[in-house]
């Protein structure tokens, strides 16, 4: 039942608004005017005012013609950068932009594909539970929004965020992530003229990095180093460092443990520099650690996955349950108390200006969340 065309045109439309996280203004207003124009009443929070960002978190609330729990559609509305001034080319069936931008297809695609199904549940009259339709800002870089969120805003308890690549998978496992910065402090002289009065943070800094176990640790682990800030001019004994990494597992003890091997490492190496530097006051540590967001594992017996493979098997396929690297709004969600199981829009090289996504999948994603939806409201779950 999804109007292709229709589904085309809606993504079409949405990845033309530039909306790179913490501007996503123009998006949400483009998506609450479609909500209220299908009769669809909808609700700001106050995210923009705590994140002090443009937008706040939008909500659409569809009343259904059912007596039953409500049940949650969510994306997010904002995409990485190089996202202004996309430009969509559609090909061979497929979506992806001019080359030089991201496409945005994570994660209005998934948009595009809810909104879709707004659309034929409505212009069909379908027998339909209630309907939490969320749309966040700033997931990526931190699932703000959905951390920003009031979910007694919500009637849902459970629910499905599309923002994953794989049409026919349900994300069963995600992992924990902490973010970790290292800041270390030297001391500054002339570098041509009295360098051995300084004390180089750079280099003290290069000493605990060239020692740290970056990358794939094992198949549940990863550790990157993703940004290094420091020095003023060449011509300066570097008397400050910003090191900011993060690490990743889908065991909370693993997890622990990289962080207090990087620690370790960094506290070492600054005490050996300290033992051999002119002034033992530098180089000095400071180390700040923050939680990003909290492994998700859901269970196969969880309802929401049970529902959303008979919505699978009803279609033709099987889905198949995946564990991934990366974190979505779930990972905030399931912590509040809101099971929500990630399925796939089909989007691949996400984050890339080779992005892209094919319609077919787009529709594909549309057609679980439609059938899902059918399954529940006709309570014939099995």
């Amino acid at each position: 039942m999804i109007n292709e065309s229709r589904l085309k045109q809606i993504f079409e439309d949405l990845v033309k608004i530039d909306s790179p996280s913490g501007h996503e203004k123009d998006v949400c207003v483009w998506i609450k005017n479609y909500l209220e124009n299908l009769g669809i009443r909808t609700k700001e929070d106050n995210a923009a005012e705590i994140l002090n960002t443009e937008s706040n978190n939008l909500i659409g609330y569809f009343d259904g013609n059912k007596n039953l729990p409500a049940i949650m559609l969510c994306a997010h509305m904002d995409t990485v950068e190089p996202g202004r001034g996309i430009e969509p080319i559609f090909e061979n069936g497929v979506f992806k932009s001019r080359g030089d931008t991201i496409l945005g297809a994570d994660d209005k695609s998934a948009i595009a594909a809810i909104l879709e199904v707004m659309n034929v549940i409505i212009e069909n009259n379908l027998s339909s539970c209630p309907i939490d339709l969320v749309f966040t800002v700033y997931e990526e870089g931190g699932l703000k929004g959905a951390n920003a969120l009031d979910t007694s805003l919500l009637r849902a308890g459970f629910g499905y965020i599309p923002d994953s690549t794989d049409p026919e998978g349900i994300v069963e496992s995600s992992p924990s992530c902490s973010r970790i910065v290292f800041e270390i402090t030297g001391k500054s002289a002339h570098a041509g003229s009295e360098p051995e009065k300084g004390v180089n943070a750079v280099i003290a800094a290069a000493k605990a990095l060239s020692k740290i176990e970056s990358g794939r640790i094992d198949d549940e682990t990863t550790c990157n180093i993703g940004l290094i800030r420091g020095g003023k001019a060449t011509n300066i004994v570097p008397d400050k460092v910003v090191i900011e990494a993060e690490a990743r597992s889908h065991d909370p003890k693993k997890l622990e443990k990289v962080i207090e091997d990087m620690k370790s490492v960094f506290e070492k190496t600054i005490m050996e520099e300290k033992e051999k530097s002119s002034d033992r006051n530098y180089p000095c540590l400071e180390i700040k650690i923050e939680d990003d967001f909290k492994y998700v594992f859901l269970s196969r017996d969880e309802p929401v996955f049970k529902l959303a493979q008979q919505a699978g098997k009803n279609l033709g396929f099987e889905l198949k349950a995946k564990k991934v690297g990366g974190g979505s709004d779930a990972n905030i969600f399931f912590h509040k108390g809101i099971k929500a199981a990630v399925i796939g829009t089909g989007m691949k090289k996400i984050h890339t200006v080779d992005e892209y996504v094919e319609l077919k999948d787009m529709v594909e994603c549309a057609s679980l969340l439609l059938e899902i939806i059918n399954i529940y409201s006709s309570e014939k779950i099995g």
